[in-house]
């Protein structure tokens, strides 16, 4: 098996996915107490790095993608697939997974 380099330049999605940067995880709770790494949750904010070219409908047109590189979106809690590249998290999810452009 060859061994493949993978960035975030070189990562495409195919139709209605996106590629997401998975925000930090919160270090503190609300009230100051600072949260270990196993009790953090995994977070469900990121900003988009990259999008594809949309959904085939049924007459064979692409349905443009609602959303665009650089919208910062929150995401359905289990969605995607979860993908580390050079020390960052992504997740790889399809565009119905995505629940809210968050401004």
């Amino acid at each position: 098996m060859a061994a493949i380099s993978l960035s975030v330049s070189t990562v495409t999605p195919l139709g209605d996915r996106v590629f997401v940067k998975v925000s930090e995880a919160e270090e503190k709770t609300a009230g100051g107490i600072i949260l270990p790494d196993n009790a953090k949750e995994k977070p469900q904010v990121g900003e988009i790095v990259a999008v594809g070219n949309g959904k085939l409908n049924e007459k064979g047109e692409r349905q443009p993608m609602e959303v665009q590189v650089g919208n910062k979106v929150l995401y359905s809690k289990y969605a995607g697939t979860d993908i580390k590249l050079g020390g960052d998290d992504y997740v790889l999810l399809s565009e119905k997974d995505i629940l809210a452009v968050v401004s």
